[in-house]
């Protein structure tokens, strides 16, 4: 059984910053992917970012030079800094790993809201 637990979510201003973590624990040999997701009300889920086992990193556009990714691979754990947020950063985050066995889990998801 593989869990995944997110955490750092809340109400911020505009220009703010939160930090997301997302730990997974079980039966994970290892993990070769970790990514970022988010979904806001009426719109698909999309990926905002993504960091593989060697430290590969992809952002979507709209949050370059504002969000950070990381991973600390010892805890199995992924974390996305999020500076200079904005009004439509409001969505559910989900992190979603893969492992070399090519299986795929997602977390919960964490709400993070931005506004005045």
């Amino acid at each position: 059984q593989v869990q995944l637990v997110e955490s750092g979510g809340g109400l911020v201003q505009p220009g703010g910053s939160l930090r997301l973590s997302c730990a997974a624990s079980g039966s994970i040999f290892s993990i070769n992917y970790m990514g970022w997701y988010r979904q806001a009300p009426g719109k698909e889920r999309e990926l905002v970012a993504s960091i593989t086992s060697g430290g590969g990193t992809v952002y979507v556009d709209s949050v370059k030079g504002r969000f950070t990714i990381s991973r600390d691979n010892a805890k199995n754990t992924v974390y996305l800094q999020m500076n200079s947020l904005k009004p439509e950063d409001t969505a559910v985050y989900y992190c979603k790993i893969r492992t070399v066995q090519l299986r795929i889990y997602w977390g919960q998801g964490t709400q993070v809201t931005v506004s005045s």
